[in-house]
């Protein structure tokens, strides 16, 4: 499904070097096969590390994490570890 966002802006030059270190941060993370309910939460926390980001931001982020996850996940070179209770 493809979503359009008309009323969206280009990401300041701030914003993209957020997504730069969250898209590092996500490649590390799958490096090695797993992603653990701790890592989700380490990415969401640096989503908003840095005070309240933008819808736009916020957007990107996220369609960055499921991109770079999702792709790995139907190629079966990563799985996800839900937290143990």
């Amino acid at each position: 499904m493809k979503v359009e966002r008309p009323l969206s802006q280009e990401p300041t030059p701030e914003e993209v070097r957020e997504l730069e270190k969250l898209k590092t941060m996500i490649e590390q993370y799958v490096q090695d096969g797993e992603i653990t309910h701790q890592e989700i939460q380490n990415f969401y926390c640096a989503m908003f590390a840095h005070g309240k980001p933008s819808a736009d931001q916020i957007y990107r982020s996220l369609e960055l994490y499921r991109n770079i996850v999702e792709a790995k996940i139907n190629k079966l070179e990563v799985w996800y570890e839900p937290p143990s209770n």
